[in-house]
């Protein structure tokens, strides 16, 4: 039997949306104010979806007492607080957006997290806003 779990967290982050190799009009016209040459910052909030088969013997699919230290030691500690364009080598070369920054955080949690189990990542940059990794149809 399938089942899902889901573990909330967060952590505050800045960031500036830009590519190097651009002009300050393309990066302006590409990423508008988001392209701020000063950084702007996020209240980040991240939903962790677990999904696999039940132990039938325990009732468990994960500990969420695990899941919730794997998610506060690998992403909370890693990105609150940050710059993230400054601070994270993931961000050198690849910029910070929602999407990837989703993306980022599927791969640290990948490599911590049985692969028996799914992984979906949501991250909500604003109340309003959020992306979703691996996509759902």
């Amino acid at each position: 039997m399938r089942i899902s779990i889901i573990r909330k967290a967060h952590f505050n982050a800045a960031h500036r949306l830009f590519k190097p190799e651009w002009t300050d009009e393309k990066n302006r016209e590409v990423f508008g104010i988001c392209s701020n040459p000063n950084f702007h910052g996020h209240n980040y909030k991240l939903d962790v979806k677990i999904t696999g088969e039940l132990d039938p013997e325990t009732g468990i699919l994960m500990d969420l007492k695990t899941l919730k230290e794997l998610i506060e030691q690998h992403v909370e500690i890693y990105f609150d607080h940050k710059n993230l364009n400054l601070d994270l080598i993931e961000f050198k070369s690849k910029v910070p957006t929602a999407e990837n920054i989703c993306i980022v955080i599927y791969d640290i949690l990948r490599k911590v997290i049985s692969e028996q189990l799914d992984i979906h990542i949501k991250l909500s940059e604003t109340p309003r806003n959020f992306v979703e990794f691996p996509a759902q149809n």
